[in-house]
């Protein structure tokens, strides 16, 4: 009754700590919730870091054996060495068992499948951006850094919570919030032709081995490695005994599909061995395999209750294309860049499947022809079964369609008999695998998969019949499911630049230059009738024109300039209808403060201006063809304000016509 009560109150306290507001912890993360698939994550947390650590000694002890010239020295550092490796080689065998740990991410339910394999989450370090951050934006931006203090720290509690994802949706969407997050953070902070000293530390899946970069192309990769491995986590978990479970599963497992592809296409020359592309097409075709081996679970439940010939025969092909599908994921890991870094229980795994569902093919088959209907196939049927078999050799039973009851028999028998040499090869493997061995439910199902097809040969077994059982002809593998990769879809989990404040990314970020702000103060007299200069354009609103001998002209007004304050109110993101208000509200006494840019003239229109915004300058009616800034995304009075998606293109609120208004602001 205490441990009763006991667990109650833990799991009150559990889910109440869950239900508490906690700002410091965003969602989708919770450092706190100790589940199995987190205590392993923990333990291959731990791993990498001794295994870090083992690497460090390694390589100080082989620099040192290189340049010490003391054979009694050399001796020491040798036997050294000798003892780093060995500690390494335990260290790397732990995290392979680990990796190993399969059946901690299947499904909860009582019933024996066939267990699927997922990906352990890639381990990161903990970066301070704070210091980087704000001397480049005090050095490049010219602003006071002091003001930036609670984005940047709301960008690093962002990353440190990625570090502990939860393995469901939630934990998939903060990852792609913090994925979008970089794209803003890469061109606010990372300029092309120089290092912030900040680099990016993340250590391989499998091996643990620590990897460094500078490029946030690297973070990137790593972060969306770690989406595609909560989606294998989230299929293997699904519950695989309803048609429910299926469908999600099958939908987890393409999207993690899909995830990696996008990785193998996207980004290359990756440092870590898991982003290789070797690596990574085998995992997409893992993942694919696995997709539809939840199919075929799906058309089997279904057809429990009824199952025709017709069916039977379905359920043969299906098993044989799954068979050539395991056989492809195989070839691809005995290449050599893949053998020796997957787990050898992935790889016995892997054939274990592809000989146990060339053994369901061959069941499937038998079943069908020995069906108490197979007598009246129609002509579809026929054909199909015709289909299934391949051309025979001549050691093989020469019958494609059998003619009576007899030939099915002798056809039927020749099936299961193949069937229970495979499922027999499977439980072989499965013994000669230290690690398979102790997966029970793998066990369970092999065990079932071999009674069911030994109890289905006894039962066609002519006491009389003393002919030899010859070896039936291959099926022939086909599919009527047509799989398709789902990729990330970026814009469906938008979010706001931390940095918004800094000014259009369009101009204001990390590979652009400008001249730092400077401040112009105009004072006219009754007799003056203007400024003399015109603006145009949408956040930032840019300087057109300054007359000759203006006013404008002696204070320092340049053509080309952007206004980025009007007194003390910050115009960055203002459209050009609130800028040209402002300045009419001034009065005689106008201060604006000014930047020029460096790379180019922003009046010249560039040679490609599909992807421009439209925007319009103040001024008495004369239209111009000149577009506004080069990518501004400042949004038009009376538009509807979203959040910009990189991935995304929106069209232009005015439907890419450019409206101009060219006064002189007087």
């Amino acid at each position: 009754m205490n441990k009763i009560c006991t667990f109650i109150k833990s799991d009150y306290d559990k889910q109440k700590m869950l239900l508490l507001p906690d700002i410091s912890i965003p969602q989708g993360s919770d450092p706190r919730v100790a589940t199995c698939r987190g205590k392993l994550q923990n333990r291959r947390s731990k791993l990498n870091q001794e295994i870090n650590k083992e690497l460090r000694l390694r390589a100080g002890a082989e620099n040192l054996f290189k340049a010490t010239t003391n054979r009694k020295l050399k001796e020491t550092v040798a036997l050294e060495l000798s003892f780093v490796n060995s500690n390494l080689q335990l260290l790397k065998e732990q995290l392979a068992e680990l990796n190993s740990s399969v059946e901690l991410y299947q499904s909860d339910s009582t019933d024996a499948v066939m267990p699927m394999i997922p990906l352990g989450l890639k381990e990161t370090k903990e970066i301070d951006f704070r210091d980087p951050f704000k001397d480049f934006i005090l050095e490049h931006y010219s602003e006071d850094a002091s003001q930036y203090e609670d984005a940047i720290a709301d960008f690093m509690d962002t990353r440190q919570a990625i570090r502990t994802p939860l393995r469901d949706i939630s934990g998939i969407s903060l990852l792609f919030r913090y994925y979008n997050q970089l794209y803003f953070v890469e061109r606010r902070f990372f300029p092309p032709d120089r290092s912030l000293g900040i680099y990016f530390e993340w250590f391989d899946s499998l091996t643990g081995v620590p990897s460094c970069q500078r490029t946030v192309a690297f973070e990137k990769a790593c972060v969306l490695f770690n989406m595609g491995a909560i989606y294998t986590q989230i299929g293997a978990k699904q519950d695989r005994s309803t048609a429910k479970g299926l469908d999600a599963a099958v939908d987890s497992f393409l999207r993690a599909a899909g995830t990696f592809r996008y990785i193998h296409e996207n980004f290359t020359n990756a440092p870590s061995m898991d982003l290789r592309p070797e690596m990574l097409e085998m995992l997409v075709q893992l993942m694919l395999a696995q997709a539809r081996e939840c199919l075929l679970e799906k058309l089997d439940l279904q057809s429990k209750e009824n199952r025709s010939v017709d069916i039977c025969l379905d359920l043969a092909q299906e098993a044989a294309h799954l068979a050539d599908c395991y056989s492809q994921v195989y070839q691809i890991i005995m290449n050599e860049a893949v053998h020796d870094y997957v787990p050898y229980s992935w790889i016995s795994l892997v054939q274990v499947k592809k000989e146990y569902y060339t053994g369901m093919a061959h069941y499937h088959v038998a079943s069908g022809v020995l069906h108490e209907e197979a007598a009246k196939m129609s002509a579809a049927t026929k054909d199909t079964l015709q289909f299934l078999h391949a051309e025979t050799a001549s050691t093989q039973l020469d019958i494609r369609l059998p003619k009576d009851d007899s030939e099915r028999r002798l056809l039927g028998r020749a099936h299961l008999r193949e069937a229970l040499v495979l499922h027999e090869e499977c439980q072989r493997l499965h013994r000669m695998c230290r690690e398979l061995r102790g997966k029970q439910a793998l066990a369970a199902v092999l065990r079932t998969a071999h009674k069911t097809a030994l109890q289905a040969y006894a039962n066609n077994e002519n006491e009389d019949d003393f002919s030899d059982v010859l070896d039936p002809a291959q099926v022939q593998a086909a599919t009527k499911f047509q799989l398709a990769l789902t990729p990330p879809d970026f814009a469906q989990y938008r979010v706001n630049d931390l940095f918004r404040a800094l000014g259009p990314i369009a101009i204001f970020s990390a590979k652009r230059h400008w001249t730092a702000p400077r401040l112009v103060q105009l004072h006219r007299g009754r007799t003056t009738d203007g400024f003399g200069f015109s603006v145009r354009g949408d956040a930032p609103v840019i300087v057109a024109l300054v007359e000759s001998n203006s006013l404008a002209e002696f204070g320092g007004v340049k053509e080309g300039d952007f206004i980025v304050a009007i007194s003390d109110k910050d115009v960055k993101w203002s459209s050009h209808d609130e800028v040209v208000a402002l300045i009419k509200t001034a009065g005689d006494s106008l201060s604006l403060k000014l930047v020029t840019p460096m790379d180019r003239n922003y009046l010249k229109p560039t040679k490609s201006t599909k992807g421009s915004i439209s925007t319009h300058s103040s001024s008495s009616g004369v239209s111009s063809g000149m577009s506004s800034p080069s990518g501004s995304m400042a949004q038009h009075k009376n538009s509807k304000r979203l959040n910009w998606i990189p991935f995304k293109r929106h069209s232009s609120s005015r439907e890419g016509k450019d409206f101009f208004e060219n006064v002189i602001l007087r």
